[in-house]
């Protein structure tokens, strides 16, 4: 579980969190928001619209970033990435296609750590 490869992955994907959750709060926004489809756009419009989806996303995001970068907790981490990458993948998939690449990105660093701290969850399934 400490090889050069998942230590690679493990912090890339620490980054991609960090930057991304870092971009939702809306006082030191440093990403441009992209053109999004007109549906993907209402759909956007809405979660800001509430005031409190984007940040608490934010805040995980930080948060599991912050658990992969010191080691902690890696495979709770890991777990409670797990329906974020799912939703930002479906987001992607039905909403907005042509940007997919980087939810893939997300949800493949996702899924190899999780393959590579499998024993941690075995028990879960016994």
């Amino acid at each position: 579980m400490n090889s050069k490869f998942t230590s690679l992955v493990r912090v890339l994907l620490g980054l991609v969190l960090l930057v991304f959750g870092l971009n939702k709060f809306y006082t030191l926004p440093f990403l441009p928001t992209p053109q999004l489809p007109e549906q993907a756009s209402d759909f956007m419009g809405s979660l800001a619209a509430t005031g409190y989806v984007l940040p608490i996303i934010g805040i995980l995001e930080i948060f599991i970033a912050l658990l992969l970068f010191t080691k902690n907790w890696i495979a709770f981490a890991l777990i409670l990435l797990v329906p974020i990458s799912l939703n930002i993948l479906l987001f992607h998939l039905f909403l907005d296609i042509p940007s997919i690449g980087g939810a893939v990105l997300v949800a493949v660093l996702n899924g190899i750590l999780i393959y590579k701290h499998w024993p941690q969850y075995r028990p879960l399934f016994n």
